[in-house]
């Protein structure tokens, strides 16, 4: 058990650390400002209304999801109602939205590109640990 959280710990932190320089690394080649972490960037109010839709239908989604999982055996869940894929797919999808935004209508528009290649790399990453268990950490379970 000590090992797994070592484990976990050493790769989550070697993939911020490589986020971390390829941000910064973009950031400077592509002159793209610095924003905040785990805040909103909206580019105008229409980019706000779509988001906030396609978060609201998430929700309904997931709490429909749920409900219809619950009430079946474990052995016959429907993946793409699971959580985690339905995370998955509201982070693609809200991402890609932002990325048709900045494209269009941001101030620099290296922006789209800077999410663009932001998305790719967490998008692989994620669907590593979701393919390889966690590269095979969760292998005990």
């Amino acid at each position: 058990m000590d090992n797994f959280f070592a484990n976990l710990i050493l790769i989550s932190s070697i993939f911020g650390l490589v986020l971390f320089f390829m941000n910064k690394f973009l950031r400077k080649w592509l002159n793209v400002e610095k924003k905040e972490i785990f805040s909103n960037h909206f580019v105008n109010k229409q980019h706000k209304k779509i988001d906030w839709t396609i978060r609201i239908a998430f929700i309904v989604v997931m709490l429909f999801g749920f409900f219809i999982n619950i009430s079946q055996d474990s052995s016959k869940h429907i993946w793409f109602l699971q959580p985690y894929i339905l995370l998955f797919g509201l982070i693609i999808v809200t991402e890609l939205v932002r990325i048709v935004m900045e494209k269009r209508y941001a101030a620099n528009k290296n922006d789209y590109i800077f999410t663009a290649v932001q998305l790719v790399v967490i998008s692989l990453f994620l669907l590593a640990v979701f393919s390889t268990d966690f590269f095979g950490l969760l292998a005990w379970q």
